[in-house]
């Protein structure tokens, strides 16, 4: 069997992952674009593979239609809105995720993007390079409420990192309450509509589906603090980024963090603002989880190819979910 992996960089800091497909003498194609692949150059490639290690490119019908020995899709990572999973059962075409080796980098990454808006250093070294020398006054974690919407392995990742913080209140939204250790940290389960109009802070953590696309548009960004803060390290069209540019236009918020958008590589308005931090979908970009990730989805390659039991086979809750909110 034959392997595209299109998810790029791979194998860049560690050779495991290749190294373990050449060891199996399995032939493989690493991405010739070397950046995220659009629908119809996937759809262009995909027709000689057997197996795709996948990466955040859109997998759908026209791609798996052009698939014709496509069997099994190995996801590095754990967003599953890329792949049609319902059209890639129909057509026999298994799919596996690495659900847990992405956390600990994204929540971390968060906590980061949480301390660089509250006390400008983003701006402050802008500001040094460009010859200036202003000292911005900020605030400091322990004095805020912060709102965090959706207590996956992500969310729950930074509640946990926050509570060393200790923050005046951390109000939590997820579809099941009590996902997360609510001993310390002043936590407490509420709506988003109260998130949003309480927090000094809000961080997204949810997949996108049909019920998350345009979560926060103008109509939430309206009901937020002025000096409040939003950050999405989740999925690009979670957060409305045309209504996002307009509340940092008039000041209706005080900033934001983005680090996943609609359309990537991101060139739009958002980067006009100083207040607003751009980083390029790299959550998971760590030495140790990104390489985790990559070993975990080979491995997972492997197994299917070898006729061997799957480790982290996507489970059916996905698959009705998706089910669920494309109606």
């Amino acid at each position: 069997m034959k392997v595209l992996i299109t998810t790029v960089p791979f194998g860049q800091v560690d050779r495991t992952p290749l190294d373990l497909l050449e060891k199996n003498n399995i032939e493989y194609l690493i991405n010739p674009y070397n950046r995220k692949l659009r629908d119809n150059e996937l759809a262009g490639l995909v027709d000689d593979f057997d197996v795709i290690i996948a990466g955040t490119e859109q997998i759908d019908k026209t791609v798996i239609n052009n698939g014709e020995n496509l069997k099994f899709i190995s996801r590095v990572g754990i967003g599953l809105d890329s792949v049609d999973l319902n059209y890639s059962k129909e057509k026999n075409i298994q799919v596996s995720y690495t659900p847990d080796a992405p956390a600990p980098a994204v929540a971390e990454l968060t906590i980061g993007l949480m301390l660089s808006l509250i006390r400008s250093i983003q701006i402050s070294n802008m500001r040094i390079k460009a010859g200036e020398w202003e000292r911005f006054f900020g605030q400091r974690l322990s004095e805020m409420s912060i709102g965090i919407i959706g207590a996956g392995r992500i969310g729950a990742g930074v509640i946990n990192h926050l509570k060393c913080f200790n923050p005046r209140k951390i109000f939590v939204n997820d579809i099941e309450e009590g996902k997360c250790n609510l001993d310390g940290g002043n936590i407490e389960y509420t709506t988003k509509e109260y998130i949003y109009q309480s927090s000094d802070l809000i961080s997204l953590h949810v997949p996108l589906t049909s019920d998350t696309h345009n979560l926060i548009t103008s109509e939430q960004l309206s009901l937020m603090k002025s000096s409040a803060f939003v950050i999405n390290t989740a999925r690009g069209g979670i957060v409305n980024e045309r209504d996002l540019y307009k509340a940092l236009d008039k000041k209706i918020i005080a900033g934001a963090a983005i680090d996943t958008y609609e359309l990537e590589p991101y060139a739009g308005d958002l980067i006009k603002f100083d207040n607003c931090i751009n980083t390029a979908h790299m959550g998971s970009m760590t030495v140790d989880c990104r390489t985790r990730m990559e070993i975990e989805a080979t491995e997972e390659a492997i197994r299917f190819i070898n006729g061997e039991k799957l480790q982290s086979p996507v489970p059916d809750t996905e698959y009705m979910v998706q089910s669920l909110f494309s109606k």
